[in-house]
Formats: C-alpha cells, sequence, structure tokens
C-alpha cells in the first residue's frame, strides 16, 4: 500500500493505492480528510493471467512500481499514457 504524493500522475495526488492479493486489481482509493470517497480498479487486464499483486511502490520518478507473485513474476512501472 501506499500513499501517493508523485508528479507523474498529478490527478492521483494524495490517492491510496493498495495491491489486491485475492482481487488481482490495483486498487486506487480517493481519500479526503480521513474518509475514502471514491475507489477505482486499475491493471483489470492481468487478471485473465492470475496475477495477484505483491506490493505497491511509489519511485523517485513518480512512477508506481507493482510486484507480481505467479511462477514468472514481474516488475511492473506504470506511467501515463504519451
Amino acid at each position: 500500500m501506499v500513499f501517493y504524493t508523485g508528479r507523474l500522475f498529478p490527478a492521483w495526488q494524495d490517492s491510496l493505492f493498495v495491491g489486491g492479493l485475492g482481487s488481482t486489481n490495483l486498487v486506487r482509493l480517493t481519500v479526503k480528510g480521513d474518509k475514502v470517497v471514491g475507489e477505482e480498479r486499475l491493471l483489470q487486464d492481468l487478471q485473465p493471467q492470475r496475477e495477484r499483486l505483491r506490493d505497491v511502490r511509489q519511485g523517485p520518478d513518480g512512477a508506481l512500481y507493482i510486484v507480481t507473485d505467479n511462477a514468472k513474476g514481474k516488475l511492473l512501472k506504470l506511467v501515463p499514457k504519451t
């Protein structure tokens, strides 16, 4: 789980990102004060491969880095589309 403070995704400032071991999604929670006011599920295209997300971190470049746990686990870098 990571609280996003980077500049690469301005719309995601102050969002909480949670990797879902059971759901295989990256979940972005929109937080206002001490309440969750929105939820968005990302990386749903990983579901057919049963990619469970073990960890999510924010890099110094503002990208989100995600580690999966299947037999050929992956390190994913999430950046905006150009």
